[in-house]
């Protein structure tokens, strides 16, 4: 798993994942809006810390979603067969804030 910050400015922070297939981002927990374009990839899963039901999501290069935050742990897990890259733009409430923190 590859993550960096590409842009940090006041309330507004840019980010770009990537993820091998096979790999996963570590457990977390989504706590702004968001919006995320696909770079590249097939297919995703999200999977729930709690155990519950994973759900796969078909991807595209270009595909744009506007993220809700999120309370319930989870990760994403690239289940595709092609590398997984995606850009984020968060939306923080304050500029300290960590828009995904990490869960054990």
């Amino acid at each position: 798993m590859q993550e960096t910050t590409l842009l940090q400015h006041d309330t507004i922070l840019v980010s770009r994942l990537r993820l091998a297939p096979g790999e996963a981002t570590p457990w977390l927990r989504d706590v702004c809006h968001r919006v995320t374009v696909i770079v590249s990839g097939d297919v995703i899963a999200i999977e729930y810390h709690d155990g519950g039901e994973a759900q796969r999501y078909g991807v595209s290069p270009g595909l744009a979603e506007w993220d809700i935050p999120m309370a319930r742990v989870h990760r994403a897990v690239n289940v595709g067969e092609q590398a997984y890259e995606q850009i984020s733009v968060f939306f923080l409430d304050r500029p300290d804030t960590v828009p995904q923190p990490r869960v054990e």
